[in-house]
């Protein structure tokens, strides 16, 4: 599509697009830093954005073998949540892209697993709620019986 084109379809000029794109962070979001901050607090201790690992992990549990990654439910397509909504404007082009995100979060799991870490993904909506909820849902869900200290 020229640009032109894009215009006609967009509600917003594409300079604020481009300027409202670039404000999307893809290291230290919100719901990152969340989790991370709650799992320091149960007591785990955790690198992060280990670039020696596929797919740059958020969040790497060393002694239990484990890497996190917490998704955005749009760039990552989280089946059946809200928030993985189709863009109305550009549609082929957002298809696309998600698309490309998808199969490259699947080969990063999968080199992961090969690796042997066990993989966690943990979606943005998921970490909405109370701190006691996330915490609930990190111990049970996500590390299954790992003791804190």
């Amino acid at each position: 599509m020229c640009r032109l084109d894009l215009r006609m379809v967009d509600r917003i000029s594409l300079e604020r697009r481009s300027w409202n794109m670039s404000r999307i962070r893809s290291k230290n979001t919100k719901p990152e830093v969340r989790v991370r901050s709650l799992l320091h607090r149960m007591g785990y201790r955790f690198r992060i954005h280990s670039r020696n690992l596929p797919g740059t992990p958020d969040i790497v549990l060393p002694r239990y073998k484990k890497v996190v990654f917490v998704h955005g439910c749009f760039w990552h397509r989280h089946p059946g949540c809200i928030e993985a909504s189709r863009p109305k404007t550009n549609s082929a082009f957002w298809e696309e892209k998600i698309s490309r995100n998808l199969l490259r979060d699947r080969r990063h799991v999968d080199s992961l697993e090969k690796l042997g870490w066990t993989v966690v993904v943990i979606w943005e909506c998921d970490v909405k709620g109370t701190d006691e909820t996330l915490s609930s849902f990190l111990k049970d869900a996500i590390f299954n019986g790992i003791p804190t200290k």
